[in-house]
């Protein structure tokens, strides 16, 4: 069976906090991972700062457009903590991509998880038959 396509998530502790504040950073990973991973970028990347309730110091929340979809992040500094996906309906290396994001925000531990999306997306048009498995 095949599936439409990845969706990694990574979730990432340890991390950084210098590096989960800024915006910046979080801006050009988001600009240039799409490239690096052989992607498609369609936007630039939209990124903000986000005061959680309760959280004392803000968090950056990130995403960019795709053709292929999506590449999404979010950080916690106060937990040292981010949250990444990247979803594709073309193959990525998932473990080259889970590599290159822990790696930027200095993380000591991450959880990598692919899910197989769109297993029973239907293929009437040649066009959506993206991956092979």
């Amino acid at each position: 069976m095949r599936e439409f396509g990845q969706h990694l998530t990574i979730d990432a502790s340890s991390c950084d906090r210098k590096k989960l504040v800024d915006q910046s950073l979080v801006y050009d990973v988001l600009n240039q991972l799409p490239e690096k991973l052989g992607m498609t970028k369609m936007i630039l990347p939209h990124v903000v700062k986000w005061m959680d309730p309760g959280a004392k110091v803000p968090g950056i929340s990130g995403f960019v457009m795709i053709a292929e979809s999506h590449i999404s992040i979010h950080t916690f500094p106060e937990k040292n903590y981010v949250f990444m996906d990247v979803f594709s309906c073309k193959n990525f290396d998932v473990d080259k991509a889970a590599e290159l994001l822990s790696k930027v925000f200095g993380a000591k531990n991450h959880v990598k998880k692919v899910i197989k999306r769109g297993l029973d997306f239907p293929r009437s048009h040649p066009d959506y038959i993206y991956l092979k498995t």
